[in-house]
């Protein structure tokens, strides 16, 4: 893959001494000119290189060489690093994909499209996809037609897209929850419009703050994603999904819903935003990613008839269409039954892995660190006692054998904490669970430990 080649050619430039720790790396759009490759391939070798902790990012300003342990520290660091508990990588459990399942699914679909193979396919996504689609949706409480219904090479495409096009109320800025995950930050890079933040916290978000925004600020939309958020894991209420639609109807704003994980929420009380208002005041994007195959990489979204001829100008100019195969598999695995089988299991090994974290949280965290009560298995945060920032512990954790990512880039500037770790657990065995957050705990208390003595002896 395009993204790999990169993430290769950056890392023998490192090796060669030609860009150095502390060297800033070409921004997003100079490295998609230079390599002559897309803005998205950019950021997923970006995020590759920031994964193995080689570069960093630094908010409003950039990616920069990571420094690499020296001495001693250096020969444990590949074998050390490797067997790592991780906490980091946020891809759905390798355990319980549907490889084979899929697989067959692939073949179907070879023979199904065979001869559409050797021509280009809809922009919106194929009819029958979008069929299947649809009814999908009705079992998330999202009811459409097809007609409404466009497929993407995954939701980050979508966002991505979104931005960048006019709306029809004519409204020009965005309302973006804090924090919120990088591929929406590095989506507004650039933005020309004005891009307000509002905290999304255990108690849900400040709707009177949003209110106010609404009213005075000339939004366009506002992004939220509705459960199990990135990366705190909170959700929104019925009862706030319900306010927020009705203040944007009131005020002409629309409502980016991102529901990447709806399908992992097994509470059948809980709606969706869309769900207040189907009419096209919220737009509702979601992926298949992080339930099934990250390498699957389609989405869709839900849009209104005023947004369809801007949104497929663009969709044609990102890719023209995404992947036909691709497309038809996951047809095929929608109509069969295996996705909804599949779901099922997912939402059991998802509920059994949050209550084990939940449970090792209160167990192993020292006093003064506090951490998101989230039920996805997917995304939690940890909030560091002061005086400890979030970079210099994720590092010093792994020097212990636990990858831990720090927050501090997923939040506009303004809204910026350095204290925030974020944890996965998707990916981590449950016999790991307990006793990678028993090693957090400890890292965690040596942290405080060391900080203590320093301001003693400088006392002294």
């Amino acid at each position: 893959m395009l993204y790999e080649a990169i993430v290769e050619q950056l890392l023998q430039e490192m090796r060669a001494g030609k860009r150095r720790p502390g060297d800033k790396l070409p921004s997003i759009r100079e490295g998609a000119e230079a390599f002559g490759c897309s803005r998205n391939t950019m950021i997923r070798a970006y995020r590759e290189l920031e994964h193995n902790h080689r570069i960093y990012a630094v908010p409003q300003s950039g990616y920069y060489v990571a420094h690499r342990r020296q001495g001693g520290e250096e020969a444990r660091s590949s074998a050390e690093v490797k067997d790592a508990i991780d906490f980091e990588w946020a891809g759905p459990d390798r355990n319980a994909m549907p490889y084979r399942d899929f697989q067959h699914c692939m073949n179907e679909a070879i023979e199904r499209y065979r001869e559409d193979m050797f021509t280009y396919s809809e922009g919106q996504g194929l009819a029958s996809l979008r069929f299947q689609l649809a009814r999908h949706l009705r079992e998330l409480q999202v009811f459409t037609i097809p007609e409404h219904i466009y497929v993407v090479t995954g939701s980050q495409q979508a966002l991505h897209l979104l931005v960048g096009l006019p709306f029809p109320n004519g409204k020009k800025n965005i309302v973006l929850e804090q924090p919120v995950h990088t591929g929406m930050i590095e989506s507004l890079r650039g933005y020309d419009g004005e891009v307000y933040g509002i905290p999304y916290e255990e108690g849900g978000m400040d709707l009177e703050r949003l209110e106010t925004l609404f009213r005075g600020g000339d939004v366009k939309f506002l992004y939220t994603v509705s459960r199990f958020h990135n990366p705190t894991g909170h959700s929104h209420t019925n009862e706030a999904r319900k306010r927020m639609v009705e203040l944007a109807q009131r005020y002409d704003v629309y409502i980016v819903e991102d529901d990447y994980m709806g399908d992992l929420d097994d509470d059948s009380k809980n709606d969706p935003m869309f769900a207040y208002d189907p009419s096209g005041r919220v737009i509702y994007v979601k992926s298949f990613s992080k339930v099934m195959l990250p390498g699957l990489r389609l989405g869709l979204a839900v849009l209104p008839d005023g947004l369809r001829k801007e949104f497929l100008r663009a969709k044609a100019a990102a890719d023209v269409h995404s992947p036909l195969l691709m497309q038809g598999a996951l047809e095929v695995y929608l109509e069969s039954g295996m996705f909804a089988a599949h779901i099922g299991r997912m939402r059991k090994i998802y509920r059994r892995k949050a209550v084990l974290l939940q449970e090792a949280y209160r167990k192993y965290l020292p006093p003064g660190t506090a951490y998101t009560r989230s039920t996805s298995g997917f995304y939690t945060t940890i909030g560091l006692p002061a005086p400890l920032r979030a970079q210099p512990t994720a590092e010093y954790l792994l020097q212990l054998g636990v990858r831990v990512n720090p927050a501090p880039h997923m939040y506009l500037p303004e809204f910026r904490q350095d204290g925030i770790l974020r944890l996965s657990v998707s990916q981590v065995e449950e016999r790991l669970i307990q006793p990678g957050i028993r090693a957090i705990g400890e890292g965690i208390r040596e942290l405080l430990r060391q900080r203590t003595e320093v301001r003693f002896v400088n006392q002294g």
